[in-house]
């Protein structure tokens, strides 16, 4: 096995270049799985630890620029993303035990593309930008866009993912949400996730929603039908039954070996129902 260390971002994408089937490795917490089954024998790794560039949170005007290799840990730690971005942290603090989050990366966890990723759901009602950088040189990409299905994402050959930007939203909510759904209270793969924001008029009525499942399809979704149909409306008993109906219009849960199709869409209408509900006290 052939392991490559550089030191900086423009490194990395070279060697990265050089062998497009390399397998870059951040924090490793998904990838030593499969390295200990052997499934990577014969790969060569470009070992990401050294790139320091890629380890910083920023904080600008406009919104915090989260490196690829910021660790779930230092996220929760950060007192600009603790305050402005509460979901992401919520999420991060639900990642494994406290050794994966010392070791795992946001950047590692986007490139995983896992349909059960805990950040996603956040990242999505944040609307996330990802950085990227590759041969062809830098680009950004919607969180909405770097998903192409389970463990697929759309960078291109030779492409990592430098960085996570967070813009700052227009307004402030009234009401904000992550819940994860699993078989235990903590260590669990989610069966579901939920991440909404809401801020509603003086009259009661919706002026912004953004609402997202993680788990419920192969990839993190915005129930955009939903939003729809929540905005400028009043938020009633009717609003949310309506609401979590048209959930069904924007993911497509499945049966496996975690759970079942009727339960999670059970449990993710109710996750919405409540989140709404919520918000009315």
């Amino acid at each position: 096995m052939t392991v490559v260390s550089p030191r900086t971002g423009a490194e990395a994408v070279r060697a990265l270049a050089k062998d497009p089937k390399a397998v870059p490795l951040a924090g490793g917490t998904d990838l030593m799985v499969g390295w200990n089954m052997g499934l990577l024998n014969g790969r060569a790794i470009v070992d990401l630890s050294r790139v320091t560039e890629w380890q910083k949170i920023t904080v600008s005007r406009r919104s915090v620029v989260i490196g690829s290799l910021v660790t779930h840990s230092e996220i929760q730690k950060h007192p600009v993303v603790r305050t402005r971005f509460p979901l992401l942290v919520q999420a991060c603090a639900t990642v494994g035990a406290a050794q994966i989050q010392n070791r795992g990366t946001l950047g590692g966890n986007v490139a995983n593309a896992s349909p059960a990723g805990d950040s996603f759901p956040p990242l999505a009602v944040y609307e996330a930008i990802v950085h990227c950088a590759g041969p062809g040189g830098n680009r950004v990409v919607s969180i909405h866009e770097i998903f192409a299905g389970v463990k697929r994402t759309t960078l291109r050959p030779g492409e990592l993912i430098e960085a996570i930007e967070l813009p700052f939203p227009p307004w402030v909510p009234t009401r904000a949400v992550f819940r994860k759904v699993g078989t235990r209270a903590a260590q669990a793969i989610s069966k579901t996730m939920f991440a909404g924001l809401l801020r509603l008029k003086k009259d009661g009525t919706v002026a912004d929603v953004r609402l997202a499942f993680g788990s419920l399809a192969p990839t993190v979704k915005r129930l955009r039908s939903a939003e729809r149909f929540l905005t400028g409306r009043r938020l009633d008993a009717a609003a949310a039954g309506g609401a979590a109906a048209l959930l069904i219009d924007d993911v497509s849960p499945i049966d496996d070996v975690r759970s079942t199709r009727d339960y999670r869409l059970e449990a993710s209408r109710n996750l919405l129902v409540r989140f709404l509900e919520g918000a009315k006290r």
